[in-house]
């Protein structure tokens, strides 16, 4: 009983004495811990209720009961990919009509005559106009208003400025065989 004294200093080689009365303080059995650690693999001093190696907090030991409900759980995971999985193979059979082949990327970009890099880049140009013009949508109620939305459409304008410049570095030259 000396040792649950109140106001004793704890040392570094006993372990802290437990509250009298106080049933949560009290450490959990060794037998229910685990015996090495899982982020480094080192192996638990005694007693201890952290890895001296890495620090890592000492786990509960699994139990008969966890790996059940380990393998329940990893048997609900296994349906569910296989459901994901069906259901994602499932679009292959819906027939689609044969005008949306146009509007795949590869057969506009093939279309138009550009590089993946470069007709990328001509969307983004694209996109940033329709932002500059979106942007005269809203409405202004004073001259501060006014000229803060002006200023969002040259940003716009300035990015599709870029963008466009980027398409044209990127686009791929042709050479011809008589030009060499």
């Amino acid at each position: 009983m000396a040792e649950a004294v109140h106001g004793t200093p704890q040392e570094f080689w006993r372990p802290p004495s437990p509250v009298v009365g106080d049933e949560g303080s009290l450490r959990p059995s060794l037998s229910t811990m685990a015996e090495s650690c899982p982020r480094c693999g080192t192996e638990f001093l005694m007693g201890s209720q952290f890895c001296h190696s890495c620090g890592g907090r000492r786990p509960q030991a699994i139990t008969a009961v966890a790996q059940a409900d380990a393998a329940v759980m990893a048997g609900l995971w296994e349906h569910t990919v296989h459901a994901v999985h069906v259901a994602v193979t499932g679009w292959k059979r819906i027939p689609f009509p044969s005008w949306l082949n146009y509007l795949h990327f590869h057969e506009i970009k093939r279309r138009v005559g550009l590089s993946s890099a470069s007709f990328i880049a001509f969307v983004i140009g694209l996109g940033c106009v329709a932002g500059a013009l979106l942007v005269g949508l809203l409405t202004a109620k004073n001259l501060v208003d006014w000229q803060a939305i002006q200023f969002y459409r040259a940003e716009w304008l300035l990015a599709a400025t870029a963008a466009f410049v980027a398409g044209i570095l990127l686009k791929k030259s042709e050479r011809h065989s008589s030009d060499e």
